[in-house]
């Protein structure tokens, strides 16, 4: 019973979406039925459209998860896109240095790295770098919360400046590839996850979806077990109800702070898998689709649970794979309402309130006293 209430709500949520977004479609003079069956149909096609919905879905998981561990803490990490730029950084960084990477300028191979390592030592090397670099920069707010009481809201958006800045700057003046775009040279061969299209029949390899997304699922089980199976995680979720209270207990909350700011970093760094190791092999400036922010609203919509998270990814993946065809061949609705939808999402998760009293006042899903 107590799932259910907690599904209910994100349900009628997305429910109330597709109808605002329905009517929106309607206004501007095309077909809401036709616009959604392009949408979902698109989506959950095979192979094209399942495999780049969950290779759309794979950053939004580790960011809501990133997201959820801070709320759980009662912190709110709006950081988690400064934290994946400066992984996926670091993360090419080290693929290139350890990698064997040599690129040819001026008609002359230039040697950007100081050995070759071997694919079972430099793929754990990266995944780690990934994770440590992200959990550093998640570190700094935690740490400034709890030692000056820097709101984190403000410091986590400072940061996400500063990050993607400094990385622009290494990128632009240290390791740019020659030509145009500002991305870093390739990463070595050594550094490169495999494509799941590689081993699962019927699945191409030129969709990108890759390893990443396993690991992502895993995350998942281990954020699960961290926070609801550890002293740890039961720690920062007495944080995150009653900091007064915990305090009393004896947890130290400072600590708890800096530890979940730590682990929502990490987390949001593993982002750096899929697109560095997986797809790009590379450091790309501006490869993030507004991911850190777009993990607020799955966590939201996930109930900061793994579980919830991970579903609310796939929601949002699919959502993002569909709008692709909706845009190509619908005569006036643009992608930009797969925006408008995760906007009213958003809105009605927020009223949850309102909903409940009024659900309430009926003698339905009243909550708990437990």
């Amino acid at each position: 019973m107590k799932l259910l209430r907690e599904l209910f709500f994100p349900l009628v949520a997305v429910l109330a979406a597709f109808v605002v977004g329905g009517i929106v479609v309607l206004l501007i003079g095309d077909d809401p039925i036709y616009t959604y069956r392009m949408l979902i149909g698109s989506a959950l096609s095979w192979p094209d459209g399942i495999g780049w919905t969950l290779f759309y879905a794979t950053p939004l998981i580790f960011t809501g998860l990133a997201v959820a561990v801070a709320f759980r803490c009662g912190l709110l990490n709006i950081g988690a896109e400064g934290q994946l730029y400066v992984a996926a950084f670091a993360t090419a960084w080290v693929g290139i240095k350890f990698g064997g990477t040599v690129v040819e300028v001026a008609g002359k191979p230039e040697n950007y790295s100081w050995m070759t390592l071997p694919a079972l030592l430099l793929v754990p090397l990266a995944i780690l770098t990934a994770m440590l670099s992200g959990a550093v920069w998640g570190a700094v707010p935690g740490f400034l919360k709890a030692r000056f009481g820097a709101h984190e809201v403000i410091t986590t958006i400072m940061l996400n400046f500063i990050g993607i800045g400094l990385v622009s700057y290494f990128t632009q003046y240290h390791f740019k590839e020659p030509g145009p775009i500002l991305q870093t040279v390739a990463v070595g061969e050594g550094a490169h996850i495999p494509r799941l299209g590689s081993f699962i029949p019927g699945l191409p390899e030129r969709i990108p979806l890759n390893v990443a997304f396993i690991i992502a699922i895993v995350a998942c089980v281990l954020v699960y077990y961290f926070l609801w199976r550890t002293k740890w995680g039961y720690e920062i979720r007495a944080t995150g109800a009653n900091p007064t209270a915990a305090e009393y207990g004896g947890i130290s909350t400072t600590r708890q702070i800096v530890l979940a700011m730590s682990v929502s970093g990490g987390l949001a760094g593993m982002v750096a898998i899929n697109e560095v190791l997986g797809n790009r092999y590379r450091y790309y400036d501006g490869f993030s689709d507004n991911y850190g922010f777009t993990g607020i609203a799955v966590a939201l919509l996930g109930r900061n649970h793994p579980a919830g998270v991970f579903f609310a990814a796939l929601l949002f993946g699919a959502l993002n794979r569909g709008s692709i065809p909706v845009d190509a061949f619908t005569e006036h609705v643009s992608k930009d309402l797969i925006q408008v939808l995760q906007a009213v999402v958003i809105l009605f998760v927020a009223c949850e309130a309102a909903f409940r009293g009024s659900f309430g006042r009926f003698g339905l899903l009243k909550r708990s006293k437990v």
